[in-house]
């Protein structure tokens, strides 16, 4: 029991470590990344006026065919829809905020959905 706690507490300084270098401003917000079991949501957060800008998550997300890249493709879905909604408010910049998470699988798969898209990090 102590070993999830652990990981989810190292989690926690992580993202405070993250969140005092990273910060969002109407030109170019913060990409911020939850990871759930079943999902992932990203937004762009201005930190100055603390708005969200624009969402996305996988809720929402059209699932690609095959059942093998569900979740990675989900995820480079869900980058992809959050570039698009960004274009149309016109962002064109972002600094991307990893969450804590390693930047690998899912998250590494919705960060270059979003770049290829458009969005510059």
């Amino acid at each position: 029991m102590s070993g999830r706690h652990d990981q989810v507490e190292r989690r926690r300084i992580r993202r405070y470590r993250i969140r005092k270098r990273v910060s969002g401003t109407a030109e170019r917000p913060r990409l911020s990344v939850f990871r759930s079991a079943k999902h992932i949501y990203a937004q762009l957060v201005d930190d100055q006026r603390g708005l969200t800008l624009a969402a996305a998550s996988s809720r929402e997300a059209l699932a690609p065919a095959g059942e093998a890249a569900r979740r990675i493709g989900l995820s480079a879905a869900v980058g992809r829809r959050l570039a698009e909604r960004a274009k149309e408010k016109g962002i064109a910049r972002a600094c991307f905020d990893r969450g804590g998470y390693r930047y690998h699988g899912r998250i590494k798969a919705l960060a270059d959905g979003a770049r290829s898209a458009g969005l510059e990090f």
